[in-house]
């Protein structure tokens, strides 16, 4: 895969509830970097994933996923990429290990491997001591890293997560965060929202700034204080200053 090839491509992206949530939206994210949409409540952050997901139906745009039309042949961009939602759902009566080999199943991987990497996933998130107990009593972050784990079984290319580490202890939120920064580092692709900018700026390739249901700005950590003439300020002052120009317009 050369490097310019492009994870998620969307062009014109538009859906309209009472008012438009997403409003002609453009974006390309390259094949293996990590890239944080940031925006506030309300931006279109959620939207936007949930349709790139295949989640919710656009009114008008495209949208493709390594080359795959994702509208016309939603299964074939389901198959290479993996959403993990705010809200963690998973099976509460099965085990960890029990959820991960259900979720492989849905994918038809081959049983040999999947029982290895779902061990290992969960593993890697702190959860071996957690392998064979039922779900129904683990703490929200203890679901999130399930689900998370199940996401990722079937080795997807593109990894779309909203909010991951909302609600997340310091020792969970630093395994997500090693997991995630793996996979990128064996040339995945994450697509991350994010309301802890210092996250988004630590770990992020590229940052998209989303108001109002478009991008107002992209690119770099650097790249962002050069178009703004801030060339020492942190994520949260640029953030600021580009959406209280975007209200201001």
């Amino acid at each position: 895969m050369t490097p310019d090839t492009s994870a998620l491509t969307v062009r014109g992206l538009t859906k309209c509830f009472e008012r438009p949530a997403v409003d002609g939206l453009d974006l390309i994210v390259r094949a293996g970097e990590f890239y944080a949409l940031v925006g506030p409540n309300g931006a279109g952050k959620t939207t936007t994933l949930r349709m790139v997901a295949g989640l919710l139906r656009p009114d008008a745009g495209e949208i493709a996923i390594f080359g795959i039309d994702a509208l016309d042949d939603p299964i074939a961009a389901k198959q290479v990429m993996a959403w993990v939602s705010d809200e963690p759902m998973i099976y509460d009566k099965l085990t960890p290990l029990e959820y991960l080999e259900f979720v492989a199943g849905l994918w038809g991987v081959d049983p040999a491997s999947s029982s290895a990497t779902a061990r290992a996933l969960l593993v890697s998130l702190g959860l071996e001591p957690h392998l064979h107990e039922r779900c129904e009593g683990f703490s929200k972050g203890m679901r999130q890293k399930v689900a998370l784990a199940g996401a990722l079984v079937h080795d997807p290319q593109l990894i779309i997560l909203d909010e991951p580490l909302t609600g997340l202890d310091a020792v969970s939120a630093r395994h997500v965060k090693g997991l995630l920064a793996e996979r990128v580092r064996r040339g995945g692709t994450v697509i991350m929202t994010t309301h802890i900018l210092e996250v988004a700026e630590r770990m992020a390739d590229r940052i998209g700034v989303i108001a109002a249901g478009r991008i107002v700005a992209e690119g770099t950590l650097a790249e962002l204080r050069q178009q703004n003439g801030r060339t020492d300020t942190s994520l949260e002052e640029l953030f600021i200053a580009l959406v209280d120009v975007e209200s201001a317009a």
